[in-house]
């Protein structure tokens, strides 16, 4: 199931590889040559897929649109600023064409039935809806017509309504992804609800993931861990950016870091080694990190051994630690000289066991 989702996105990690998306957003804050940088920067921290949102402000909002946090002294209101993130026609294409020469797969969230009709022109490898359009049918139907893949948000969405958009994409045949998010922005470990990611691969049987907004890498590597199809959080050139979600994002560098980590983590939970293998291919370190019984004083020919006599020191080329106590009792041989490593031939035939 997860296998075919990912095949059907095009992305090249292999059958078990965990799709990792960095969500540019409104970073870019309207800038079109900002958001060409954080194509580059994101291909560059080895994440599979960059995604946008296309907001198209009369189709989406109206003027009484209130904001979520009034962050920005250049827009009147949030109608205003959603004029502002706009690109045309032409940049978008521009910027897919961008991604697809860095190797990353285009995804963009679309916020109006308008806006899926862009992107279909423009061209994505799948559809992320955000959580507050899953219940909006009419954008639903629209998606479902491009038979495209589809990756759903759940961020502000009880469980039932989660339930109607899973049977919604099912009923159109569509390979379908789930995404555990929590709309908090930086969203808080509590609440990141890592948890509900097996939960909801039970409950519906199809590719699961992470939508993260804690701003911290942490997230993300429990999610490979535990098996996530997709993990996605949101990126920013510098903490010193501008915009509301900065501090629910991950830098560049940080990206990079999820990525090697959730790689990590895929090649030891996909690797069972043999235990008893392992400790044959660590074999020549033994004689460095175990130890030998040696004699803690000069002892004569014909001692008698006694636990005074003994101790277990490094290294471990001579009679192994775990014989000392039987050691006792036994007959030395010939002489032997404080710190020296005893070995079977030290002890008379039939004594030392």
């Amino acid at each position: 199931m997860s296998a075919s989702f990912r095949k059907s996105l095009g992305a090249d990690h292999g059958p078990e590889g965990c799709v990792i998306i960095g969500e540019v957003a409104q970073a870019h804050d309207g800038s079109l040559g900002t958001a060409h940088a954080f194509i580059d920067a994101i291909a560059n921290s080895g994440a599979d897929a960059v995604k946008f949102q296309t907001h198209i402000a009369r189709a989406e909002s109206t003027p009484a649109e209130p904001w979520r946090v009034r962050f920005s002294p250049q827009d009147v209101s949030r109608y205003e600023y959603w004029k502002r993130m706009e690109f045309s026609e032409e940049q978008w294409r521009g910027l897919r064409v961008h991604a697809e020469e860095r190797g990353l797969l285009f995804l963009s969230s679309p916020f109006s039935v308008e806006a899926v009709d862009l992107l279909e022109r423009v061209g994505v490898r799948a559809w992320k809806v955000a959580s507050g359009e899953i219940g909006n049918p009419v954008l639903f139907d629209r998606i479902a017509a491009t038979s495209r893949p589809v990756i759903v948000s759940t961020g502000m969405s009880p469980l039932g309504e989660v339930d109607q958009a899973v049977e919604r994409i099912r009923a159109r045949g569509l390979p379908l992804a789930v995404l555990q998010c929590t709309s908090a922005y930086p969203c808080p470990p509590e609440k990141v609800g890592i948890t509900l990611i097996p939960f909801f691969r039970e409950r519906y049987g199809c590719a699961v993931g992470l939508s993260d907004h804690s701003g911290t890498i942490y997230p993300g590597l429990a999610a490979a861990v535990l098996g996530a199809d997709i993990v996605e959080v949101h990126v920013t050139l510098s903490r010193e950016a501008f915009g509301p979600d900065v501090p629910a994002s991950l830098t560049t560098t940080e990206l990079r870091q999820l990525v090697d980590g959730v790689r990590f983590t895929e090649h030891m939970m996909h690797t069972a080694p043999d235990k008893d293998a392992l400790a044959r291919d660590t074999a020549p370190l033994r004689d460095l990190f175990t130890k030998s019984v040696v004699a803690l004083v000069d002892l004569p020919a014909g001692t008698t051994l006694r636990a005074e006599h003994l101790a277990a020191k490094k290294p471990g080329n001579g009679i192994p630690a775990s014989r000392l106590a039987a050691l006792v009792g036994a007959r030395l041989a010939r002489d032997v000289r404080a710190d020296q490593l005893l070995a079977d031939a030290d002890l008379l035939t039939g004594t030392g066991s």
